[in-house]
């Protein structure tokens, strides 16, 4: 039986509690004020490591922000490497097209949104691990002592996930994308890059990557609810390959294939992890119900 069918017989009112459970039985209005303690919490934490971040305004901006605009940045030196170890010549060794003193602000308070925005993101990757601790000591309760069991170390591997998802976004996805959108051209027009435009960019590129990067969770926990089966993802596997194929194809340059498959085999890889979990899962719930 899935979680959400057990969930609609455990709350049928043709069912009496338990002592225990009406012990344990919360109002709506209990929830919210603990949902409401969580997030408060969260955001907190947002804050505080936000205020650190924003101190650091240096730092933060010339080694992190403007890091891939760095002739040396360490993925423009991997490739070069990996272009040489394979015997490619200069086919890999990849320059920046943009450096920071090409960029221009164009608002008088630009400069200080932009610092708020970028301690703000830091901020929240930063207290990401405590932000989901919290969203599971608010979830956790309402599992089954075996569902806690079999679920233990989920923090550790939400966090691990999304901070491989964001290094990923940062190191790979981030650089190729922004170089490529700043070498394509259209007739007559020139070009003015923005600090805001790069940083918005940049985020787009590593924010999201990191939330891709819990892929294999999100699976694990429909599969749990018996929305999704392996078989589905199996019978839509080649579908999936070519979206992720088209992917990479958009987000890093066209006639470089090793970059491409750098993009790619992550995230394909992730799609695989996601079947066996949603077959184990799914395997699972068969023999409860057999």
């Amino acid at each position: 039986m899935s979680i959400l069918s057990r969930l609609t017989a455990r709350n049928s009112p043709n069912r009496p509690l338990t002592p225990q459970e009406q012990e344990e039985e919360m109002g709506f209005l209990d929830h919210l004020e603990v949902l409401r303690m969580h997030i408060v919490r969260s955001v907190a934490a947002i804050f505080i490591c936000g205020i650190i971040i924003f101190c650091f305004k240096d730092f933060v901006f010339r080694q992190i922000i403007f890091g891939p605009l760095q002739s040396d940045f360490v993925t423009y030196r991997a490739l070069c490497a990996m272009s040489s170890q394979f015997n490619l010549g200069d086919d890999l060794c990849i320059q920046p097209a943009l450096h920071e003193n090409q960029l221009i602000m164009t608002g008088l308070g630009e400069p200080f949104s932009l610092h708020l925005e970028v301690s703000f993101v830091l901020g929240f990757i930063v207290a990401f691990p405590y932000i989901f601790w919290q969203f599971w000591q608010f979830i956790s309760p309402g599992l089954y002592e075996r569902e806690r069991r079999a679920a233990r170390g989920v923090v550790f591997v939400c966090t691990f996930l999304f901070l491989a998802g964001v290094a990923f976004g940062y190191y790979v996805v981030g650089p190729l994308a922004i170089n490529w959108l700043i070498t394509y051209e259209i007739p007559i027009a020139t070009h003015t890059f923005t600090v805001s435009s790069y940083i918005e960019n940049l985020i787009m590129f590593t924010l999201p990557t990191g939330l891709i990067f819990e892929l294999p969770i999100v699976i694990f926990f429909l599969a749990k609810l018996g929305l999704i089966t392996h078989h589905f993802m199996k019978q839509y596997r080649r579908h999936a390959i070519v979206v992720i194929i088209i992917l990479a194809a958009i987000i890093t340059p066209s006639v470089d294939i090793v970059s491409q498959t750098l993009v790619a085999l992550p995230i394909y890889i992730l799609y695989e992890l996601s079947i066996v979990l949603a077959k184990r899962e799914t395997l699972r719930l068969q023999r409860e119900n057999a």
